[in-house]
């Protein structure tokens, strides 16, 4: 590399360093997500699946709080840290395929200053460690399409089982492969070489923990998942929602540049056929997937993740070497020079009004019920009637809350979620004799009808608080506390889920 190119390096590594401290800053200040906090739940003992994921949520939570301990920093900080690891497949992964740092770079910063990226790495759902595994799946295909190795394919193997650890979505990355394989003439000789199938094996052994748990307990977790591409209907709705959502995930710039590097790589042919290929059948495989998904049902933005770095590739490709005529050249410019600081200004205006409302004049929006800012007075408060009363246990009537009470309130309180058992089929469950005292039921307070009938589930029940979270002067929730007292049988709902009735 010349004296430039080195420069260029390191100055995109200290901007990697510098993009994550910032987000280790935002996620010591930001309360959990409720996700965050269930998942949270599932750290505490970890199996080889869960009724909504593969474990790999889990794992990485486990290793950070291993580290930092059980605080927001600490369930955050591994997949945090792994957007190096994310940053480094990028960068190689956009240089072998289309030749020199500068391409690699330009990847590299424009995948990390993307809220998918950003937020996404932030706070810790599947999508996290998928992203991750997604940029080595990439770069391992590359590493076979530069070296010829059939060695390399164990590399793409366990990149496969990985990602599939993380999100069951991981397994287009299958099909993908093989239209690349089939659609570029001269690697087909790979689909009659053993080293793909060997790969296959890999991925299979190291995504086997799952298996062998869906198979211990009725295939619940395949067929929860499996079950959404199951069509009853057709609403055009969802479709509308996509590419707005994915402005905003991707930050309107860096889109830009990820939709001219799209069509450049179909329409321009630029750079060598089967790293074109390659781009195209990673990202292509998914979206068209998703957007028929989308035709019967909503998509979550957050889940194209996998998708991120082929489209980041794409951008830099779009940025760096495509020949634009004058009027397309000066967007592209005008995009690359903004694309970074519009997508810091977001992340940093994004975590800002989730902590404190001020943005939008302390007034309702998109992250008031998800984020749980007021949580930790709230449970403050909870505890303090827990004690009053003298409760062994706390109920509540969904995962979310529950997972924000045993994360906020004193370490070891006999929390659980009333409904719902199998969410929380990997964890013991309490002493019975702490069932049969005194008990703790917390729930919005609802419209009639909206809650269990507990006076049918117990002999006596009282409200004994009613307690409010709040963000600034804005109450998001008020919840009720009542006081349980002589149930008429088993405390915990234990009906089969949906997927086994």
């Amino acid at each position: 590399m010349t004296a430039g190119d080195v420069r260029l390096v390191r100055n995109t590594a200290v901007t990697i360093l510098a993009l994550v401290a910032v987000r280790l800053v935002a996620a010591a200040w930001t309360p959990l997500t409720f996700d965050e906090a269930y998942y949270w739940m599932w750290s505490k003992h970890l199996a080889g699946g869960y009724y909504d994921h593969p474990p790999g949520v889990a794992i990485v939570i486990r290793l950070g709080t291993m580290i930092a301990g059980d605080t927001e920093l600490g369930v955050r900080l591994v997949s945090i840290l792994l957007a190096l690891p994310m940053s480094w497949a990028v960068y190689r992964t956009a240089t072998i395929l289309f030749g020199g740092p500068r391409v690699g770079a330009t990847a590299t910063i424009l995948l990390n200053v993307t809220l998918m990226a950003a937020v996404g790495t932030l706070i810790v759902t599947p999508d996290a460690p998928l992203l991750v595994a997604s940029s080595f799946i990439l770069f391992f295909l590359a590493k076979v399409l530069e070296t010829g190795r059939g060695a390399w394919w164990l590399a793409v193997g366990a990149a496969v089982g990985t990602a599939l650890l993380s999100k069951y979505t991981a397994l287009f990355f299958g099909p993908a492969i093989l239209i690349w394989l089939a659609s570029v003439p001269k690697l087909r000789r790979w689909l009659v070489s053993p080293w793909p199938y060997l790969g296959s094996l890999v991925a299979l052994a190291i995504f086997s923990p799952v298996i062998l748990w869906n198979a211990e307990h009725h295939w619940v977790s395949f067929i929860k998942q499996i079950g959404r591409a199951r069509i009853e209907d057709f609403r055009l709705a969802f479709i509308g929602e996509l590419i707005p959502t994915q402005i905003a995930f991707a930050t309107p710039l860096v889109f830009i540049l990820g939709a001219m590097g799209l069509y450049a790589l179909v329409k321009r042919n630029v750079g060598a056929s089967d790293a074109r290929a390659l781009i195209n059948a990673t990202f292509w495989t998914i979206v068209v997937y998703f957007i028929w998904h989308s035709l019967h049902a909503r998509v979550e933005a957050n889940w194209f993740a996998p998708v991120y770095p082929a489209f980041a590739i794409a951008a830099a490709v779009a940025a760096d070497l495509t020949r634009w005529d004058t009027r397309q050249q000066r967007v592209v410019d005008f995009c690359l020079r903004w694309a970074a600081p519009t997508g810091i200004l977001m992340f940093a205006l994004l975590i800002v009004q989730a902590n404190t409302g001020v943005l939008s004049a302390y007034r309702r929006d998109p992250t008031v019920r998800s984020v749980g800012v007021g949580w930790r007075e709230l449970a403050g408060e909870i505890e303090a009637v827990r004690m009053r009363v003298g409760a062994a246990c706390l109920l509540a009537p969904d995962y979310g809350t529950t997972g924000w009470l045993a994360f906020y309130l004193p370490k070891g309180t006999c929390v659980l979620q009333q409904n719902q058992r199998i969410r929380w089929i990997n964890m013991p469950e309490p002493d019975p004799a702490l069932l049969a005292g005194k008990l703790l039921y917390v729930d919005e307070v609802r419209q009639p009808g909206g809650r269990p009938n507990l006076t049918e589930m117990f002999g006596r029940v009282e409200t004994v608080a009613e307690l409010t979270r709040k963000r600034g002067p804005l109450t998001i929730e008020t919840y009720a506390i009542d006081l349980l007292k002589g149930p008429n049988g088993d405390v915990l709902d234990r009906s089969p889920p949906p997927e086994l009735e």
